[in-house]
């Protein structure tokens, strides 16, 4: 009966076990048992009464790890004494080294094999990430003189596709060494943009990214 009438109780707990085994374990590695064996006091009757598919879990999982990773990531770029640039700097640090968001990003299932949630992601990216986060610091960083450019909805699009589809690892895999070399490509073609984001310390900052990389 507690179950029923505190349900979002009984989704959260649920949304938290199977982080930690996606994180752990892998997409591919959780099963629908290994979630219910993990809460220790629920059946599979009452995990699908919340959710259809080991698969709408792992989007709620997701939705989860983005707001709390977003949160992090705004309150790090809350100080006024940073540029527009550095804004965006600290947000894709912030982004990629977060406590919540590092571990999932390795347990991640192969975007690209999946349509409904390459979908998704290409959605949340140029829908809310793009034109309600990157858009209003890039239009800080032209103000300010340090990002160059006259279109800051074409620049926020053009950033959040190279980072979260083209430098996304769960999108498109690739080598630690083809990681160096993406980023080196990006620091040029983001400087050309007018968007010289990528400096030394920013580099030796991705590393940690980069060793979640087989």
């Amino acid at each position: 009966m507690s179950r029923n009438k505190h349900p979002e109780v009984t989704v959260n707990r649920i949304i938290d076990a199977a982080y930690k085994l996606f994180s752990t374990k892998g997409y591919e590695g959780t099963s629908i048992q290994d979630i219910i064996d993990e809460l220790g006091d629920l059946s599979k009757g009452a995990i699908y009464h919340h959710f259809s598919s080991k698969e709408e879990i792992f989007e709620a999982v997701s939705d989860k790890v983005y707001k709390l990773s977003e949160k992090e990531a705004m309150e790090a770029i809350e100080d006024n004494s940073l540029s527009g640039l550095e804004k965006i700097r600290t947000l894709i640090l912030v982004s990629i080294t977060s406590s919540v968001h590092l571990p999932f990003i390795a347990a991640s299932p192969d975007i690209l094999q999946n349509p409904k949630f390459l979908v998704q992601h290409l959605y949340t990216s140029l829908n809310d990430v793009a034109p309600n986060i990157l858009k209003p610091i890039i239009e800080e960083g032209i103000e300010d003189g340090s990002i160059k450019g006259e279109n800051p909805k074409i620049m926020a699009e053009v950033l959040i596709l190279l980072l979260n589809i083209w430098m996304d690892p769960a999108v498109i895999h690739y080598t630690k060494d083809e990681f160096t070399a993406r980023v080196l490509f990006l620091k040029d073609l983001l400087k050309s943009m007018g968007m010289d984001i990528v400096n030394e310390d920013m580099m030796n900052k991705l590393d940690v990214f980069r060793n979640i990389l087989s």
